[in-house]
């Protein structure tokens, strides 16, 4: 089986990529970074990724574009609902490469992650599957979570602490200040 897994970031793809390769599944990459601010944010992400993922020999397909100001319009004044957007842009964009490069499936690293909506993102998945021709593969990775964090800081990888978007970012120091 061919998949194309969408990876948010480095320290993600650990787990998934070790539960996939035990079940002889053949993974491509994929890094979408129209959500992550800011820019020097999403290049941290990008260069740890790829420093992992020649190491692991794992091939990925990196946007080439930086779509933020597209992001931000799609979400304003939907800030309560932006997960739902965010998934949604995410998986159809990982969708659609999988339809072209005849993948088997798609997946995602947001699975990994014990902070995302694992139903949202599992229906989102299914619907995008359907509309695009291409299946989306659910595995609940998150039994791996510590797993994960201890080989990224075993690896001494960068190790983001939000989920990428100026919103979250912006959850994260506003709490850290009151």
């Amino acid at each position: 089986m061919k998949v194309l897994l969408h990876m948010c970031c480095g320290p993600c793809s650990i787990y998934p990529l070790k539960s996939l390769e035990k079940e002889k599944i053949e993974v491509t990459g994929f890094f979408y970074r129209h959500n992550i601010h800011p820019f020097s944010e999403c290049i941290k992400r990008e260069t740890t990724l790829m420093e992992y993922a020649e190491n692991k020999g794992i091939k990925v397909i990196y946007q080439k574009s930086y779509e933020l100001e597209s992001f931000i319009q799609a979400v304003v004044f939907r800030e309560k609902d932006r997960c739902r957007f965010c998934y949604y842009d995410r998986l159809n964009s990982a969708a659609k490469i999988a339809r072209r490069g005849e993948f088997d499936a798609f997946s995602s690293t947001l699975l990994y992650s014990r902070f995302q909506n694992h139903d949202l993102i599992n229906a989102i998945g299914e619907s995008i599957g359907k509309e695009q021709g291409v299946p989306f593969l659910y595995k609940d990775f998150r039994s791996g979570w510590k797993e994960g964090i201890e080989e990224s800081k075993r690896l001494k990888m960068y190790r983001q602490q939000y989920c990428g978007c100026i919103y979250s970012e912006k959850e994260r120091f506003y709490r850290a200040c009151r």
